[in-house]
C-alpha cells in the first residue's frame, strides 16, 4: 500500500523506527510508542466491530489522558474522524455538539456518562459507548457504554487497515469567543503542514517532500514536551501530534486544572525541556508561582517556553526571561481555522500584538460588505488571511464556510478574523479579532492590545477589555481585572499604567475588579460573560 500525508502512516512509520522509546506520559500512565500503536491498532479494530467506519464521527469526552491520544490515532487508522468534546459544556452545548457533528461513537470518561444520557435522545444515530475508567461511580450502563481496557483485551494489535488518504479528515471543534463551536475540517495533509510543523520543525532541511521522510527526522535525542492546556483544545492536540511525529515525548497535564506548583513539580519529576501554553491566562500562574517559591524546584532541563492560540503578552514574556533567564520563548499566532501563521517579529512601530512577514500565502485582504474581496495596499488595514494548505470549511455550516473561505483573483483565501495592517516593509501588524472592537467616538479600539498594556500594572493579574455604553462617545473602554493578593487598585493607577503603553483615547474608563476573570477551559477570553459582570455594575471600582 502507498504512504499518504496521513497522520496515522506518518505515526506508524515514527512508531517503528522507535518502538521502546517513551512516547506518552500522563501522571502514572507512561506508554512506549509500540504501546502506543498496539493499543491504538486494538482500539480501532474494537471500533471497527461497532461498525465505525472510514468518514464516522467519534467523539472524544475525556480529561487528559493517554486513552484521548490513543483514540485518536484509532480514529485515523480506520480513516474516522476523532471529534473534540469540551468537558465543560453544559446540557443545550454537548446536545448541539453531539448533533452537529454526527457523532456515531463517544469515547468518554465515567464521569460523563449522566451528561451524556441527558442527550442521548438528542442523537439517535449515536449507537457506541465506551467508557474510561475513574473514581466518580457514575453509572455507565445509563448509556450502555461498555469498559475501554476490557474492549481492548480481545482484540487484535495488527496493523491490518485499508489504505489512508491525504484528503481524510481531521475535523476540530472550535468554540472561539462567542457562539456555538465549530467544527473546523481539515484534510490530513493540509492540517501535516499548516498546523504540524510540516516535519521540519526539528530539523534543518525544514519540511519534508514524501511522507516516507518522516522517519529520518526523528532525533537521535529525544526532548521531552509538555502539553498545558486539555486536548480537547486545539492548540494542545496539535502540540502532541508535532512531537508524536517527531519521536519525542509528551507529557500531559494529568489535572482539571493549571496549578503552577503542580506543573513546575512535572517538569522537574520529568525533566521536561519545553513546555506549551496558551496566552497569559496559562502564564500568569506558572509566574506566580515561580516568584512565590524561588529555586523550590531545578528547572535546568529546561529550555523552551511557546504559546498560540492566545494574546501572549510583553508583560508575561519579561516576567519568564527574568525568572528563566535561559529559556527561548516563542509567541506565535494562529487559529483553528488556521494553523501557525508565524511568530510575533516584535510588532511594528509598537503597534498592535505583533509582527510578521508577509509571504506567497499569507496577506491582508479587505473584507467591506458589498465590495468584492481585495489584497489591501501598504498603509491599509485589512483582515489577517492565510491560502494553501487550508481548511475545506466548517462541517455543517455553508453560510459560515461562504464567509470565511473567500475567492480573491482566482484562490481560495481563509479569512482569520483578526484586523491586521500591511505596513510599508511588507510586514503584518496584528491588532485583534474587529469582532470585539471598541468604537469609542470614532475610535477604532482593540481589547487585546488594551489588555496587554493593563498586565503591566503590578497588581494585575488578568485581564479583559469591553465596550459599555457611553452617553457621549457612543461606548467607552471598560476593563475587567483580577488582582494579586486581594489588590484594590484605583482607576486613576490603573491609568496611570497604561499610558505607558497606549496612546490617551484607549485607556480604560471604567474598572471593575472580580474574583476571577471569566475564560474558557483553554484560557480563550469569554468576552460575553466578561461584558456581563460589567453591565452588572456589582464589582465597579473608582
Amino acid at each position: 500500500m502507498n504512504v499518504h500525508f496521513n497522520i496515522a502512516d506518518m505515526f506508524e512509520l515514527v512508531a517503528d523506527s522507535v518502538p521502546d522509546r517513551l512516547a506518552l506520559v500522563c501522571g502514572e500512565q507512561r506508554s512506549t510508542f509500540l504501546q502506543l500503536e498496539q493499543r491504538a491498532n486494538k482500539l480501532a479494530h474494537f471500533l471497527a466491530d461497532r461498525g465505525i467506519q472510514a468518514g464516522d464521527h467519534v467523539g472524544l469526552y475525556l480529561y487528559n489522558c493517554n486513552e484521548y491520544l490513543e483514540g485518536m490515532l484509532a480514529c485515523f487508522k480506520l480513516r474516522a474522524v476523532p471529534i473534540n468534546v469540551n468537558y465543560r459544556y453544559v446540557e443545550e452545548e454537548l446536545s448541539y455538539i453531539f448533533k452537529n457533528s454526527d457523532m456515531r461513537a463517544c469515547i468518554h470518561h465515567r464521569e460523563f456518562a449522566p451528561h451524556i444520557a441527558s442527550i442521548q435522545s438528542d442523537v439517535p444515530e449515536l449507537h457506541t459507548y465506551l467508557f474510561v475508567e475513574d473514581s466518580s461511580g457514575c453509572d455507565p450502563q445509563a448509556i450502555a457504554a461498555v469498559e475501554y481496557e476490557a474492549s481492548l483485551q480481545a482484540q487484535s494489535d495488527a496493523r491490518d487497515f485499508a489504505e489512508r488518504s491525504d484528503d481524510d479528515l481531521f475535523i476540530l471543534y472550535t468554540g472561539g469567543t462567542t457562539g456555538m463551536p465549530k467544527g473546523v475540517m481539515w484534510p490530513h495533509k493540509s492540517v501535516f503542514f499548516a498546523a504540524l510543523g510540516g516535519g521540519g520543525l526539528f530539523h534543518p532541511d525544514g519540511v519534508i517532500t514524501s511522507p516516507e521522510q518522516i522517519a529520518s527526522r526523528v532525533s537521535k535525542s529525544p526532548i521531552t514536551c509538555m502539553a498545558l492546556a486539555p486536548l480537547m483544545h486545539g492548540s494542545c492536540w496539535w502540540f502532541a501530534c508535532i512531537q508524536l511525529l517527531a519521536g519525542n515525548t509528551v507529557v500531559l497535564n494529568p489535572e482539571h486544572s493549571l496549578v503552577g506548583d503542580t506543573v513546575w513539580t512535572i517538569v522537574e519529576k520529568e525533566k521536561v525541556n519545553s513546555i506549551a501554553i496558551v496566552g497569559d491566562a496559562m502564564a500568569a500562574p506558572l509566574i506566580e508561582s515561580l516568584q512565590q517559591h524561588p529555586g523550590r524546584w531545578d528547572l535546568s532541563s529546561m529550555f523552551s517556553i511557546g504559546s498560540g492560540g492566545a494574546v501572549f503578552s510583553e508583560s508575561k514574556q519579561k516576567a519568564f526571561r527574568q525568572l528563566l533567564p535561559n529559556i527561548v520563548i516563542r509567541n506565535s499566532f494562529g487559529s483553528s481555522e488556521s494553523g501557525n501563521m508565524g511568530a510575533d517579529g516584535g510588532g511594528a512601530k509598537g503597534k498592535g500584538l505583533g509582527n510578521v512577514l508577509k509571504s506567497e500565502h499569507m496577506s491582508v485582504i479587505t473584507d467591506i460588505e458589498g465590495e468584492p474581496h481585495r489584497h489591501v495596499a501598504p498603509g491599509e488595514m485589512g483582515i489577517f488571511a492565510r491560502s494553501g494548505y487550508i481548511p475545506i470549511g466548517y462541517y455543517n455550516d455553508p453560510v459560515k464556510t461562504a464567509k470565511t473561505f473567500v475567492d480573491v483573483d482566482g484562490e481560495r483565501w481563509l479569512l482569520v478574523g483578526d484586523e491586521a495592517c500591511l505596513e510599508e516593509d511588507n510586514s503584518i501588524t496584528i491588532f485583534g479579532r474587529g469582532s470585539n472592537c471598541i468604537n469609542s467616538g470614532g475610535e477604532k479600539i482593540f481589547p487585546e492590545e488594551v489588555e496587554q498594556a493593563l498586565k503591566y500594572h503590578p497588581e494585575i493579574f488578568d485581564c479583559l477589555v469591553v465596550a459599555t455604553p457611553d452617553e457621549r462617545f457612543g461606548s467607552k473602554v471598560t476593563a475587567i481585572v483580577s488582582t494579586r493578593a486581594d489588590a484594590r487598585p484605583s482607576l486613576a493607577s490603573v491609568q496611570e499604567e497604561a499610558r505607558k503603553h497606549i496612546a490617551g483615547y484607549k485607556i480604560p474608563r471604567e474598572l471593575h475588579i472580580v474574583p476571577e476573570v471569566p475564560r474558557a477551559p483553554s484560557g480563550k477570553p469569554a468576552y460575553p460573560k466578561a461584558l456581563e459582570l460589567a453591565l452588572s455594575g456589582s464589582h465597579k471600582v473608582s
